[in-house]
């Protein structure tokens, strides 16, 4: 996603496809935008607006999906960017929303001092709570993942579906070279550790939260941003996400072209966060949950990735994880 606080010094509205995008919303080309790369998409900060098209054509349903999840915010007390418009045109999917006031995390975590660090962290919790607590169908999934789980092509690896882990494993059965030994005693693990799911109620979960989704202003989260990986999922889901973040925050930079926050500034979030949210940290079996969903998210790569040394990694981190340990050696909560 993109900053949506740094001084306009910009000209007007003049790129063809903005001024297109703003047309097909209705809404005028007046006052100035800023353009911001990203990920899979393009995007200007406006005034008022932030105006996105994706580039990506695998997640061309992205921005209807998130449309979908954020309409189902309304009402409801998650800081949130309202939804404008959306739409498909000559220059691809677009997306409308309000441009809301602050920075994301990671550009305002390095200079932010330790308190008001702890008081973004709390104002998360609370955020999530409340986002965890919206009413969502069982079934809800992004349609790129909805369409990976039946057989079509990954375009991402995240984030997990408790219920899809089995067939994950069958999936890299298939790559040629694959270590069948391995593969065998990850089935056998994933099959001891289902039933720690057994009685779970799905909840909205974002999916894909970390410092360049998260909208802060004066210690405070003003808006959780980028729902187009939203899903339903048991709620330590979410704390898998963040977790990982913690630990590995230099692979989460907001752009290609920049770097990711470093984790040893992280290392208090997730007692902060534990803090204005206890409940979510008080599963039953949490340490076995959440390395089930790390067990997922590798085998997803291991079974899809297209380079082969990522998914060597992949395979490293998985035997890594079958002997107890990963990433979260590291987190302390």
């Amino acid at each position: 996603m993109c900053d949506q606080s740094t001084p306009f010094v910009d000209d007007p509205a003049t790129d063809p496809a903005l001024l297109r995008t703003l047309a097909a919303a209705g809404l005028p080309a007046t006052g100035r935008f800023r353009p911001k790369s990203g990920w899979v998409s393009r995007a200007w900060v406006g005034d008022e607006y932030v105006v996105r098209l994706n580039t990506n054509e695998q997640f061309r349903d992205a921005y209807r999906h998130e449309a979908r999840v954020v309409n189902l915010l309304t009402g409801s007390e998650v800081p949130h960017a309202r939804h404008i418009a959306h739409g498909d045109g000559p220059d691809g999917p677009w997306y409308v929303s309000e441009r809301l006031p602050g920075t994301s995390l990671c550009d305002a975590w390095p200079v932010a001092d330790s308190h008001t660090r702890q008081a973004i962290i709390e104002s998360l919790g609370i955020a999530l709570r409340a986002l965890h607590r919206v009413p969502v169908t069982a079934d809800l999934l992004p349609p790129w993942l909805a369409d990976a789980l039946v057989g079509k092509p990954w375009p991402a690896y995240h984030p997990p579906v408790v219920s899809a882990t089995p067939q994950q494993v069958e999936a890299a059965r298939q790559r040629p070279g694959h270590d069948s030994r391995l593969l065998a005693d990850v089935a056998d693990w994933i099959q001891e550790r289902l039933t720690l799911f057994a009685t779970d109620k799905p909840v909205l979960v974002h999916g894909d939260l970390h410092g360049s989704n998260v909208i802060v202003d004066q210690g405070r989260v003003t808006g959780l941003i980028d729902f187009a990986e939203a899903l339903a999922q048991p709620a330590d889901a979410e704390l898998d996400t963040i977790l990982r973040w913690c630990a590995r925050a230099r692979e989460y930079p907001p752009t290609p072209d920049e770097q990711g926050l470093d984790e040893t500034t992280l290392t208090e979030v997730p007692g902060w966060l534990h803090g204005a949210y206890p409940e979510l940290f008080e599963r039953e079996h949490l340490r076995e949950r959440l390395n089930f969903y790390d067990m997922h998210m590798e085998l997803a790569l291991y079974a899809h990735h297209p380079q082969p040394h990522i998914r060597e990694a992949a395979q490293d981190r998985i035997a890594r994880l079958l002997s107890g340990h990963n990433h979260l050696d590291e987190v302390i909560w």
